[in-house]
């Protein structure tokens, strides 16, 4: 089969452009250097659960068009993300809502809660905060800021929230209602039976063949690709071998283990807002799918700096990296053949809806 199209990665947004581009009668080629499909949505199972491999992935959108296409390959289940966030002996639940605020102050009424917020930051008087910390101070007060925002932000970041851009959090929600929901969102699950066989699904069409262990690069080098169209969602940066500088990231380090105990927190996501505590987070994967299984597994989560060949996770969009990107864009403007997208190829935080939006579009315009 002689590929019209070459997918760099077998993510999320690399399937749903070979399965969409298959649908319209396109030889596709999809190629990962890893040994699986499915990218950071990857599954697999341990113990009779299914493990999200690259830590926890939610679905949720209020696009009904994207819920409708999702669950063509899974059913999904009434899985309601309510995190718990515990800072010291203390637990409380996220997002910032009334619970939170009862469990923190002893109060009962929104006004009261609201009375508490507004007592604080005006206690601050900040008025153009200049950092993370300003600005998280002058929407939220100090409790909050304290107890659930610093050290978790601290470890996510790697810095102190003093040297952090204020812009990182630009608003942060406060619920005035008795509301664990952790997202708006009108559609919300987990697929039964993991994420993994989305990607299955959408790779399964005669028209397209995967190829794993497979680095672009090397590719390029060992054979002729011809005319075929590229479409690229590795690091933009890493395509053009860094000429123009090195777009940063924060990386994570995961430590999993089977515990043998059929429920070791009781929530499938408690985040660790102390600072001294190494972790941001430890997931327990059964709980999002209900599981009663007779064991568990569980997932540590550790934030760390990025260098090549680490894994990237989040963009660092600060002005140095935003300069950084434009200046790869500009170059990428101007490719014939060559399609940057995703999280990576765009150096950008997608929740999963909007990259398989951004991949529909995507095909509309290449066929």
């Amino acid at each position: 089969m002689t590929a019209e199209y070459i997918i760099v990665g077998a993510g999320l947004f690399g399937s749903v452009c070979a399965c969409e581009l298959a649908k319209k009668g396109h030889n596709c080629l999809v190629i990962d250097r890893r040994d699986h499909i499915a990218g950071n949505i990857y599954t697999r199972e341990m113990e009779g659960i299914q493990v999200h491999q690259y830590g926890a992935h939610i679905f949720h959108t209020s696009d009904r068009e994207i819920w409708e296409y999702v669950n063509r390959f899974a059913d999904f289940n009434q899985y309601i993300n309510s995190p718990v966030a515990v800072y010291r002996d203390e637990l409380y639940n996220l997002p910032f809502n009334m619970n939170t605020f009862s469990k923190m102050w002893k109060i009962r009424t929104p006004a009261e809660a609201k009375q508490r917020i507004a007592m604080q930051v005006a206690e601050l008087g900040i008025t153009e905060p200049k950092n993370l910390e300003e600005q998280a101070l002058s929407l939220v007060g100090t409790d909050i800021y304290e107890k659930l925002i610093k050290g978790y932000t601290e470890k996510q970041w790697g810095r102190p929230c003093s040297e952090l851009p204020a812009f990182i959090i630009r608003r942060l929600p406060c619920r005035f209602t008795y509301d664990n929901n952790y997202f708006n969102d009108r559609y919300q699950g987990i697929p039964i039976g993991g994420y993994t066989q989305i990607v299955e699904k959408l790779l399964s069409d005669d028209r397209i063949q995967v190829k794993l262990g497979i680095d672009f690069k090397q590719m390029q080098a060992e054979q002729d690709i011809g005319d075929a169209k590229v479409i690229y969602t590795g690091c933009i940066d890493e395509y053009y071998d860094y000429a123009l500088g090195t777009l940063e990231y924060r990386s994570v380090r995961f430590e999993t283990e089977v515990l043998d105990t059929d429920n070791y927190q009781g929530n499938a996501v408690v985040n660790y807002t102390d600072r001294d505590v190494p972790y941001t987070r430890i997931i327990e994967h059964k709980h999002f799918e209900f599981g009663q299984q007779p064991k568990t597994v569980i997932s540590r989560e550790y934030s760390q700096e990025w260098s090549k060949g680490m894994e990237p996770y989040y963009p660092v969009n600060d002005e140095r990296n935003q300069a950084c990107l434009k200046r790869y864009l500009e170059k990428a403007g101007k490719e014939k053949n060559v399609w940057f997208g995703g999280r990576l190829g765009q150096y950008r935080y997608y929740d999963m809806d909007k990259v398989i939006r951004e991949a529909l579009n995507y095909v509309k315009t290449m066929a």
